[in-house]
């Protein structure tokens, strides 16, 4: 079968090599459908040490100041109404919006002892609420953060910027919509996950269509710049013909962005997880064939298929962003403003400030002690050395661009990259035999079979894998 769905998008820059058109070897898959970070940090999460402290970080925003880059805030709301049985995410179920108050309260608190190290006429290009679910928060709490936020660190009113919100269709209404615009978000994603009720039963989601799409038709005449949904494939009772019945309503929607994540089933880590029986999970095969019919009907409907489980229309900006070289990887997935450092606010957040990475407790009462003590809460992370420095470079265009340029790579950090990565690049000699990836001269470039499978590619450059035996990272594909 040939999956035009993998071929190069329209957006691909002139200097990256066109891929031809793969067979979809699902053998080849299977084989390197291990498990593996999803780099949206490198080193990742896993390397995060507790001598890091919360001076480190300080230290770290003072030096950020010099190089004058532009910020990215991230706030994590962790409040949820109801808990969905396959949700991963930190957060805490109520249904009293009162219980938010204390925390925004530490949030402001957070915000001041950050804004005291940093210069605050630097611009926040980025803002991105997440969870949780942010409109769990009453429209004046929403207010009232975006006051704080304003007064902190200053909030830009540029048509460029990129500010962005999670909302759940069950949880919110028209009136939620225009006040987010009044705030000044100018970008949305919605969770939608599976249209199928029978799904939706299954994992504690009741979500009827007409919710998404009267939000998605508010969204558009008010003019939000852009808008995502997400969906799961590999949901309890999903076939490859339920999930394709899903998409070709999605693509009826016609948002300018989609992700579509595999479900990583892992009760033992989340509890919320127990309550979906493995018996009624979809199997290997049928969980390939889901992915297959996800990347045809998509890539037919026009979506560029950006990498990993990213699709976006030609003309938004993440598809921009790749075609011009800037896509940028972080913690919440693929970014359009590169050269961001992101501040990381509210419990379990992560901090990106230069050569540094700074992570919250995920746990909030000790959150909230160490802001009470009037310190940051960060509670681990990690100082990068020039080798971590290089090897992120080198991971993050990989994921981003799909593609290295050695030659390039040298020149940025003089160093002789095709000896520097000897061992990787010999590593990588397996999966260019099975046609992942292609090597002309100084340029690597994944295929498109070998794009499905990049975090596979990733991994040969990771310095830190070795030592993390034990640990258990989601499937790839």
């Amino acid at each position: 079968m040939t999956v035009h769905a993998l071929a190069a998008s329209p957006c691909a820059p002139s200097s990256v090599a066109e891929p031809t058109q793969p067979v979809w070897e699902e053998a080849l898959v299977r084989r390197y459908d291990t498990s593996g970070p999803r780099y949206t940090s490198y080193p990742t999460a896993l390397s995060f040490n507790e001598q890091f402290t919360p001076g480190d970080l300080t230290q770290a925003l003072e030096r950020s100041n010099a190089g004058k880059r532009a910020l990215s805030l991230y706030v994590h709301v962790p409040f949820c109404r109801k808990i969905c049985f396959y949700c991963a995410c930190n957060k805490i179920a109520t249904k009293n919006t009162a219980l938010a108050e204390p925390y925004l309260s530490r949030l402001d608190r957070e915000m001041v002892l950050t804004a005291r190290h940093l210069d605050t006429s630097r611009p926040v290009k980025q803002l991105h609420w997440g969870g949780g679910t942010p409109t769990f928060l009453s429209l004046n709490q929403m207010g009232d953060l975006i006051d704080r936020l304003h007064a902190r660190f200053g909030l830009s009113e540029s048509p460029e910027r990129d500010y962005a919100i999670e909302i759940d269709p069950r949880e919110a209404d028209v009136f939620t919509l225009r006040h987010l615009q009044s705030l000044g978000f100018n970008r949305i994603s919605l969770g939608v996950q599976d249209l199928s009720p029978l799904v939706q039963k299954a994992i504690n989601r009741i979500q009827p269509r007409v919710l998404t799409e009267t939000l998605m038709e508010e969204a558009h005449r008010l003019g939000f710049r852009s808008l995502n949904l997400d969906l799961i494939y590999g949901l309890p009772f999903q076939t490859e013909k339920s999930f394709a019945d899903t998409l070709r309503q999605v693509i009826e929607l016609n948002p300018a962005r989609l992700s579509v994540f595999n479900y990583a089933h892992m009760p033992e880590r989340f509890p919320p997880q127990r309550r979906i029986s493995e018996d009624d999970l979809p199997g290997g095969e049928e969980k390939l064939a889901i992915l297959r019919t996800t990347i045809e009907m998509l890539t037919a409907a026009g979506y560029v298929h950006i990498g990993m489980d990213h699709f976006a229309r030609p003309d938004d900006s993440l598809a921009v962003a790749q075609h011009e070289g800037s896509l940028q990887r972080n913690f919440q997935g693929y970014s359009s403003h590169a050269q961001c450092d992101l501040i990381g606010l509210g419990v379990s957040a992560i901090s990106r400030v230069g050569d540094v990475y700074a992570q919250n407790p995920s746990d909030l009462a000790r959150y909230e002690a160490a802001l009470d003590q009037g310190q940051l809460a960060t509670v681990k992370g990690i100082r990068l050395t020039e080798d971590d420095l290089i090897r992120r470079d080198v991971i993050e265009r990989l994921m981003c661009d799909m593609r290295i340029d050695l030659a390039a790579v040298s020149e940025r950090w003089n160093i002789d990259t095709p000896r520097y990565f000897a061992a990787a690049l010999e590593r990588l000699q397996s999966a260019e035999k099975d046609g992942l990836l292609t090597r002309s001269g100084d340029q690597l470039s994944a295929t498109p079979i070998g794009r499905l499978l990049i975090r596979h590619l990733a991994m040969a450059f990771d310095a830190h894998l070795p030592g993390q035996t034990g640990q258990r990272y989601s499937k790839i594909v």
